[in-house]
């Protein structure tokens, strides 16, 4: 993952409808230069960050993939203090699927996008997956390396804000659990890309979503950063994998200390090729 400001140099200069040309123009350097920082080949000197994130409509920090701001990114973060596990400690089910799906005989590479406090990231590492993890809470980010910890196995996380961060490196699994109303709508089909792009042959997407349904209350928490999806909506973005399972689900739920339900698109879709 080493070209992460590379590609979002490029991602977010096209977004911006800026050549390579123009950007370097308005840097006064050569277009030369922006094309090797876009492939890897080079890195902009630290004199230019602030001005290259200024024209681009980001900060620095955005730009090299992390969040290291001081607003408010989850309303989960002040529970994340605590030294107790707000979301627990025992794995969703669909993990035990995964390791059914495609059990850790051999060198098996996972990636947890916004693991929370890694309760499925620390089960998939005691099984035997080289596990990779990030999620946009610091808080969350160290409770899962205590985890790991007390666990005593390897764990591979670090903080990233799944709009800026973007994969330069494949992996067999590629899992997310309850984060994908987070990802802003214009990004979506970009993310989706780079999760396809970048996972192995045979390997497998599993994802979910919150969606929502008339029948159903707007949850009590009130996320000012959530974005629903539609029912269905997921599973289109992979018509051209097998999909091994589509659903749709109602659960309850009392994470707010408010009794209430949601409604979600779980896919499990794996690459053939």
């Amino acid at each position: 993952m080493h070209n992460l400001l590379g590609q979002n140099i490029a991602r977010l200069r096209k977004a911006k409808k800026l050549t390579q040309e123009d950007l370097a123009r308005r840097l006064n350097i050569s277009f030369q230069a922006v094309s090797k920082w876009e492939n890897g080949l080079s890195m902009p000197d630290v004199s230019v960050l602030s001005e290259l994130a200024y024209l681009l409509d980001t900060d620095v920090n955005a730009l090299v993939g992390y969040k290291y701001d001081v607003r408010k990114i989850t309303i989960y973060e002040e529970e994340y203090r605590d030294d107790t596990y707000y979301w627990g400690t025992v794995p969703s089910k669909t993990c035990f699927d995964i390791l059914q799906m495609i059990p850790p005989v051999r060198p098996v590479r996972l990636l947890d996008v916004c693991c929370g406090e890694g309760r499925d990231s620390v089960f998939f590492a005691r099984n035997g997956y080289h596990v990779t993890a990030f999620d946009v809470s610091g808080n969350a980010v160290e409770k899962a390396k205590r985890l790991a910890g007390q666990q005593q196995v390897l764990l591979d996380v670090f903080r990233a804000d799944i709009n800026d961060f973007r994969l330069d490196t494949a992996f067999d699994i590629i899992y997310s659990s309850g984060a994908f109303h987070y990802i802003r709508p214009e990004l979506r089909e970009e993310l989706i890309v780079n999760f396809k792009t970048h996972t192995s042959p045979g390997g497998l997407n599993v994802f979910n979503t919150f969606i929502q349904k008339p029948f159903i209350d707007p949850p009590p928490e009130n996320e000012q950063l959530s974005f629903y999806w539609k029912s269905g909506e997921l599973f289109t973005r992979y018509t051209d994998w097998l999909l091994r399972e589509a659903g749709e689900y109602i659960f309850d739920c009392t994470s707010s200390g408010v009794p209430h339900r949601h409604c979600i698109n779980q896919i499990i879709a794996e690459k053939i090729v």
